[in-house]
């Protein structure tokens, strides 16, 4: 008994600290998560939804035979003659147009063609199509670089709060079910939201760690570190495994291509006497090669430009690129699933997971079943906090008088602040405020707890 009492307060100290931290995160990150997941929730069903919108753009008649890509691109420059042909996107279905990406008086364009007989069905600002802005909201608050460091920085705070949210939730002893893995219905409105956040969270926490874990591959700091991390090995260059002609990477010239065709070396083409090969050669190449259908084709940007043939497909087994000498035809780079490395080919399966693309419609469900959980559970945190406030004060767990922090608390919150560089800077700051304003302010101190 006589350990028994220290260890205990201890106990109580470290509970009521990482409650106070949960509380806190909570109530500042949770409006971001809620944006995430509503957001991400719709652009679930970006191929349905889409496929409805712009059906008179991406659905012909099925006709006898189709016309040459450049006869189709001689019709779409009838219409517009300033257009700067960028991509091309074959159509791959017998009812689907084709689609030119082009540069227009300076503005980006989509126009899509008949490929039976060359009409011009009409033309889409890729920027402002529906799927896009919610994709720009869900991904940079439509802010840019701000907007992106303060979705990776609530997604991270996303993973804290799983964390210390298991840990308050962890029974320690206790024997009911219910309010552990099934919510008590009839103990009043606070057990009840209590037990809505507590529960559902306990649910869906690996789901949700996981939706998390895989979205962070687009953000803008953990991103680019996991995808420089995700090194690919040499030996997608015939001119020379060792010493590429070019160090740019793919996606600073192409946009759109595969996650982890993204950093891959654009290679320069060689002009020969022949002149450039034509879109159809182009396009034999990528049927030779077994791309799947749906694949873009990015043409060259200047002379020693090449061609990029990439697939983006559902299934990443299937995602495919392949750098192309504008001149001769040869594959300078081919880069496919099985010459990822281990961490890539996760990566690319967790972006298929994350958009609701691996498995279809199950796929999609899933993940909008986890998305409506993140909001039960944050709107269920905020309705708790409400019930159980104060007046005239925000109501967060008291931090003991006499607390320090544990050993192993502390190590954990560095190793945290290490593998999430920007929860780290967010703690330091916190930190300061509070040991610099908020302690030596009482009115401060006493509104917050």
């Amino acid at each position: 008994m006589a350990n028994g009492g220290p260890q205990q307060t201890k106990a109580k100290h470290v509970y009521a600290a990482i409650w106070r931290w949960h509380f806190y995160a909570g109530m500042i990150f949770a409006p971001f998560l809620v944006i995430l997941a509503v957001t991400g929730g719709i652009y679930l069903f970006k191929p349905q939804i889409e496929s409805k919108m712009y059906k008179d753009y991406y659905y012909v008649q099925q006709g006898q035979q189709q016309l040459t890509v450049q006869e189709q691109i001689q019709k779409m420059n009838q219409v517009y003659p300033e257009a700067k042909l960028k991509k091309i996107k074959p159509s791959y279905a017998p009812d689907r147009s084709t689609e030119f990406e082009v540069s227009n008086r300076g503005q980006s364009m989509l126009i899509y063609v008949n490929p039976y007989d060359g009409k011009v069905l009409g033309d889409i600002n890729p920027n402002t199509k529906l799927m896009q802005l919610i994709r720009d909201f869900h991904g940079k608050l439509m802010m840019g670089t701000t907007g992106d460091r303060i979705i990776e920085l609530s997604a991270c705070w996303a993973m804290i709060l799983l964390i210390t949210g298991i840990y308050l939730w962890w029974p320690r002893g206790k024997k009911s079910i219910y309010g552990i893995i099934l919510p008590r219905m009839h103990n009043g409105k606070r057990v009840f939201w209590r037990d809505m956040h507590a529960v559902t969270a306990f649910w869906l926490s690996l789901f949700i760690a996981a939706l998390i874990l895989t979205g962070l591959p687009w953000s803008g700091i953990m991103g680019t570190y996991i995808n420089k991390t995700a090194t690919y090995p040499q030996g997608f260059f015939s001119f020379d495994p060792q010493k590429p002609q070019s160090t740019i990477p793919t996606k600073d010239v192409v946009s759109g291509v595969p996650w982890a065709a993204e950093q891959l070396p654009m290679p320069n083409s060689t002009p020969g006497m022949s002149g450039v090969i034509s879109i159809e050669q182009v396009m034999n190449i990528g049927k030779s090669n077994e791309l799947a259908p749906g694949y873009q084709i990015a043409l060259p940007a200047d002379e020693k430009g090449v061609y990029t043939i990439y697939s983006t497909t559902a299934d990443p087994k299937k995602q495919t690129t392949l750098h192309i000498d504008q001149y001769s035809g040869k594959v300078l780079a081919d880069q496919r699933f099985k010459d990822f490395s281990f961490m890539a080919k996760a990566v690319t399966i967790g972006i298929a997971l994350h958009q609701g693309e691996y498995f279809g419609v199950i796929n999609q469900i899933i993940c909008l079943l986890v998305c409506l959980g993140i909001i039960l559970v944050a709107v269920s945190g905020v309705v708790m906090w409400w019930m159980r406030k104060p007046e005239g004060r925000v109501g967060a767990p008291a931090l003991p008088k006499d607390f320090k922090m544990v050993k192993w608390v502390a190590l954990i919150t560095l190793v945290l602040g290490i593998v999430f560089p920007l929860v780290g800077i967010s703690l330091l700051i916190v930190l300061l405020l509070d040991a610099l304003i908020i302690r030596r302010i009482p009115a401060l101190k006493q509104l917050l707890g």
